[in-house]
């Protein structure tokens, strides 16, 4: 099962009322920091981490724009000089404040409840997927782009709108801090306008619209990691659990170059410091629900419970 199709707000109650407003939208309860609700730990490292780099290379000009841009910035050519690059040019903005200011906007209000819903580990991980994502259509763009250079975090934040607006649809934001629309709609008309504007960018000179088609790419990206990112992560651990270290097919009896058959441990086999991560894992469970449990989380559980069992 996707992340979209869970019931991420299953254990709270809603904070602002289905028709009221604060914090920018009417979702999730979150606590009680600025405008309704703290900041989780991972929005408030990226918030930081993007303003720090605006200052050093905007404000205080440390280092230069235009190096910041060739090096840290993605573009096609340079990608495999670059192999940071599709990760560090989220960090890099444009000299207008406006362009970090109104993307740590968004990663202000829609990250929160995402990263608390999920763990500060799967929001980082998907942040930072959907903003690769994000940079990489350039790649699948470029007969019609360009060699043009992407930077900024709007990518990954449009993947970050969409997963809040697949979570909670009817949760309400405030267009423009005056009227009051359900976020599924925002998110719709914005998608629609970015296909309609690329669509002319590309029919036009190259380099055009790069805003409008890293904001698809990482909606795109967003999307396609919901639906199938767990049923990837669990073929994967299936290959690696199926293969030896040397590579060989370990099938029912096999036994491993270490003399080990390939029977999992018998009951009473889990160590310590296993049942120290059970326990973790459960209290969370206990405290938010067992939607708050990453894939991950789930899979060990389920491991541990067979490794008791004894099962085969």
């Amino acid at each position: 099962m996707g992340f979209a199709d869970r019931r991420y707000d299953s254990t709270r109650k809603r904070g602002y009322g289905r028709g009221g407003w604060s914090g920018g939208y009417g979702g999730p309860a979150g606590g009680g920091g600025l405008f309704g609700y703290a900041l989780t730990p991972w929005v408030k490292r990226l918030l930081a981490a993007n303003f720090a780099v605006y200052l050093v290379v905007s404000v205080l000009g440390l280092v230069p724009f235009a190096w910041a841009v060739d090096t840290l910035g993605f573009s096609t050519p340079a990608m495999l000089r670059h192999p940071w690059s599709p990760v560090t040019y989220m960090f890099v903005h444009a000299q207008q404040f406006g362009h970090v200011f109104f993307n740590m906007l968004i990663l202000f209000f829609f990250g929160p409840p995402l990263e608390r819903a999920w763990g500060g580990r799967e929001f980082l991980k998907f942040y930072l997927v959907c903003g690769v994502g994000a940079a990489l259509t350039s790649v699948l763009l470029y007969q019609w782009i360009g060699p043009v250079s992407v930077i900024g975090a709007s990518g990954a934040l449009m993947g970050v709108m969409l997963a809040f607006a697949m979570a909670w649809p009817d949760a309400r934001v405030l267009l423009w801090f005056v009227i009051p629309v359900k976020v599924k709609y925002l998110v719709a008309v914005m998608i629609g306008l970015d296909l309609f504007a690329t669509r002319s960018a590309l029919g036009g000179h190259p380099g055009g619209g790069v805003a409008t088609w890293a904001h698809l790419g990482g909606a795109a990206t967003a999307w396609a990691y919901l639906r199938y990112g767990d049923r990837i992560e669990r073929w994967i651990r299936r290959r690696k659990t199926r293969r030896s270290p040397l590579g060989v097919e370990r099938g029912r009896g096999a036994e491993d170059p270490t003399g080990r058959t390939g029977r999992r441990p018998k009951r009473g086999s889990v160590d310590g410091d296993a049942l120290d991560e059970v326990d973790r894992i459960l209290d969370k469970i206990k405290d938010s629900g067992i939607e708050s449990l990453t894939a991950k989380e789930k899979a060990y559980l389920d491991d541990m419970s067979r490794r008791y069992r004894g099962a085969e």
